[in-house]
């Protein structure tokens, strides 16, 4: 099929270069030049593991394409997925500008019967006006359909040729076929399609991510609550995980979420709520008990030092919101670090591929260390943040040598409290008894 992807972001780069790798031939467009020229230079913008090989080779052997050239991609294709941006507004609201800009452009473009799909994560009601604006500038049939995703940052090219589910909204039935066709290759193991109306669809995204958030919280406040009873949350994480009602997913206490979709998305869910009149009292507090969770986190840094973290130096380990992405949007460890720099504390931070991402946030205000060992030099106490694989096992004997004071604050609970004290660190976690 010949395939339009408007929007070269995560979402829409990842859906071009999946579809391009199953046979298909598509064009993906941006409006920034830049953009595109770095991926004609076969440069990605963003780090996800195997994104670039793929990328490469779907260009090489004629696939894939980028350009800026808006009007001319439409024209050749039958499908055309919308997957910009769509930025936080004051309030939760979801900036919607630049969807309504793409479907205006469409509308202006089409030359012939379209499907016109959306990507882009938008509130209820999105694909109404979209339509609208497009039958206001042709009078050529067109559909819409609603296909929401689901990636996740880090395996975002397994989670799409590999779904659990695809989820298709549409208001009419020819289309559905033509959607399953399109996702077949994706499904051969018994993975449903799910068919199903377009406000249905475009609510589906927002409530997996509710649930998800939701989860993530509960299990910060059992934590919290463990800390202050004496219970220990991972022997109770895996006690209720066992109960195949409840499944292990989602239930490791730490720092709280980030990134680009569960805080932005809650919020816009709120707002949802808000607009016609109903308060979602369960996602509000799921939402506060996550930014309560990064102060909780802190806490503990600045009790330790009885409040006093001024020209102290902190090793930080990850800064990205989770690992295997260089994405740092709404990262757990933003909030972290400006705390103790209010404090006056001298942060030396390392992580595996965001360290570009933070520089544009912190420019001159920390230290960039070039490993995570060199961060550890002279330091105080060593904050982990992100729990990347590099972080796991590292060599103990070796960290308290660099360190000034052998303290730990373990925002992921990724090392064993006894092996900690045996190997005489002071540790603190989330959740679990303490070790001093």
């Amino acid at each position: 099929m010949k395939i339009c992807v408007i929007g070269t972001g995560y979402v829409g780069l990842v859906t071009g270069t999946c579809f391009a790798e199953s046979g298909n031939d598509v064009i993906c467009v941006d409006s920034v030049l830049k953009k595109i020229d770095l991926l004609n230079e076969g440069k990605i913008p963003f780090y996800e593991p195997g994104l670039e090989e793929l990328v490469h080779r779907n260009v090489n052997e004629g696939r894939l394409r980028f350009s800026t050239n808006l009007d001319e991609a439409v024209k050749e294709s039958l499908i055309i997925f919308i997957s910009v941006g769509t930025p936080e507004l004051d309030g939760g609201v979801p900036d919607l500008r630049a969807v309504f800009e793409v479907a205006g452009s469409i509308g202006r473009a089409i030359n012939g019967y379209k499907i016109i799909i959306h990507k882009s994560t938008v509130p209820v009601g999105t694909a109404e006006k979209v339509r609208k604006i497009i039958a206001k500038e042709t009078k050529t049939e067109f559909d819409i359909v609603s296909n929401p995703e689901f990636l996740k940052e880090g395996s975002a090219l397994e989670d799409f040729m590999k779904p659990d589910r695809v989820v298709i909204g549409i208001d009419n039935v020819r289309v559905a076929e033509i959607m399953r066709a399109l996702y077949a290759p994706f499904v051969r193991t018994d993975k449903p399609i799910l068919i199903m109306d377009i406000k249905s669809a475009e609510m589906t995204k927002y409530v997996a991510n509710a649930i998800l958030a939701a989860r993530i919280s509960f299990m910060n406040e059992m934590a919290n609550l463990c800390e202050l009873v004496g219970a220990d949350v991972d022997c109770i994480r895996k006690g209720i995980g066992s109960d195949s009602r409840i499944g292990h997913a989602f239930l490791f206490p730490g720092v709280g979420y980030g990134g680009s979709c569960f805080p932005k998305d809650m919020r816009a869910l709120i707002h949802t709520g808000t607009e016609v009149g109903y308060e979602l009292k369960i996602m509000k507090a799921v939402e506060n008990v996550n930014n309560l969770q990064r102060q909780a986190f802190v806490d503990k840094i600045f009790q330790h030092f009885s409040g006093d973290v001024r020209n102290r130096k902190i090793a930080l380990w990850g800064l990205a919101f989770k690992p295997r992405t260089d994405d740092m949007r709404e990262a757990p460890s933003i909030t972290v670090i400006d705390a103790l720099l209010d404090k006056g504390a001298n942060i030396s931070a390392y992580d595996p591929e965001a360290m570009l991402q933070a520089r544009t946030i912190f420019d001159k205000k920390i230290e960039f260390a070039n490993s995570n060992y060199n961060a550890l030099k002279n330091a105080e106490a060593l904050v982990v943040v992100t729990e990347w694989n590099e972080f796991r096992q590292p060599n103990f004997d070796k960290i308290k040598d660099l360190m000034k004071t052998p303290v730990i604050f373990d925002g992921r609970n990724i090392y064993d409290p006894k092996t900690m004290r045996e190997k005489g660190f002071v540790y603190y976690c989330m959740g679990r008894r303490t070790i001093i």
